[in-house]
């Protein structure tokens, strides 16, 4: 499905047929200049093409307008409430904001799409789980996913109705399937606006990995979704790491190396997790969509692993090295620290 317009935010291009894009958040306010510019940069090593920054008040729009100009990643400023810090962020530079329509006086919110127009920004408007209002949820009668849905075609039709099309739409919650519905309805219903998805709270730890994975990833599965986040209480690089992981495992991003591993059984001649540490280092050299694979014996070795470029397998003297099913020769596991590097490059 995807959507069938495109929004550009200087040399970003979202929706249509641009790749799926990951985004993430600064976590550091913006009076810390030089502690969101680290950030930033690790951000854009990661492979972050967009960052949310919150302005809560109008003390930073300096912060903010410093940053704009210091750094390469792209900063959509994230406005609650106030439409005058949505005017200050984009005349400090932001090409991209982030506003919730519905909770700004109609004749502000004018002031703001009228700069949005002039300045070509894009406005990223969407509901959130924890926003919704009674009445919203008693025109649903009660199906959350439904009165997300009428939350955001609200804030949709207010700018709409201005001719204002820029758009990016979003509707998150902390529940997976609740955020899921309120998603395939947007898509549905408004099939032309470039939609970010993920889902918000997440949590720390697996746990969060594996809600915000289970969310993004059935819509995108059925073709919803340009650009999204994973919330995680982490470091904001993870959220990239693991965005990315999501895209590679469907098919429609490589980023990285594709890294397969056995989970091991009582068959295994290897120790397959040391194999993989021993491994791991040396994989940052090779190109994005070469496949590794690390398998423990024999049974789970060449054969089925023949489709990937390198390969090693547990057997009973040592380690069998192999290119795409062939083997190169077999090692022991004593050798193997100085093999590897010279075995996983592209001749």
């Amino acid at each position: 499905m995807y959507s069938k317009n495109q929004v550009n935010i200087n040399s970003l291009t979202i929706g249509g047929s641009a790749p799926v894009r990951v985004e993430s958040m600064l976590k550091i306010s913006l009076d810390k200049r030089e502690e969101c510019l680290s950030q930033c940069e690790r951000l854009i090593n990661s492979g972050c093409e967009m960052a949310r920054a919150a302005l809560p008040d109008k003390k930073f729009a300096d912060d903010l307008k410093y940053l704009v100009s210091h750094t390469k990643l792209i900063i959509m400023a994230d406005i609650h409430f106030d439409p005058a810090l949505a005017i200050l962020a984009m005349e400090s530079g932001c090409r991209a904001i982030r506003i919730n329509p519905g909770n700004m006086p109609l004749n502000k919110l004018n002031d703001v799409i009228s700069t949005a127009k002039n300045l070509g920004v894009v406005i990223r408007i969407g509901a959130n789980g924890g926003s919704l209002s009674q009445a919203q949820l008693e025109q649903a009668n009660g199906d959350r996913s439904k009165a997300l849905f009428i939350a955001v075609s609200e804030q949709a039709n207010l700018l709409l109705n201005h001719n204002f099309t820029n758009i990016i739409l979003s509707a998150k919650s902390s529940n997976v399937n609740e955020c899921i519905n309120a998603n395939k309805l947007i898509a549905k219903n408004y099939p032309d606006f470039p939609m970010h998805i993920g889902l918000t709270e997440a949590g720390p730890g697996d746990g969060g990995v594996v809600k915000g994975t289970a969310c993004i990833s059935n819509l995108l599965s059925q073709g919803i979704g340009d650009t999204l986040r994973v919330s995680l209480t982490d470091e904001p690089e993870r959220e990239v790491r693991v965005g990315y992981e999501i895209l590679k495992a469907l098919d429609l991003r490589v980023r990285g190396v594709n890294l397969i591993s056995c989970p091991t059984c009582g068959r295994r001649r290897a120790d397959v997790m040391r194999l993989v540490k021993i491994v791991e280092p040396l994989l940052k050299n090779l190109p994005d969509g070469v496949s590794v694979a690390v398998m423990g014996c024999e049974v789970n070795g060449p054969k089925e692993a023949r489709h990937a470029q390198f390969g090693i397998a547990g057997t009973p003297g040592g380690a069998l090295l192999f290119r795409e099913g062939q083997s190169v020769g077999e090692y022991d596991f004593n050798e193997l620290e100085k093999v590897l590097p010279g075995f996983l490059t592209l001749e």
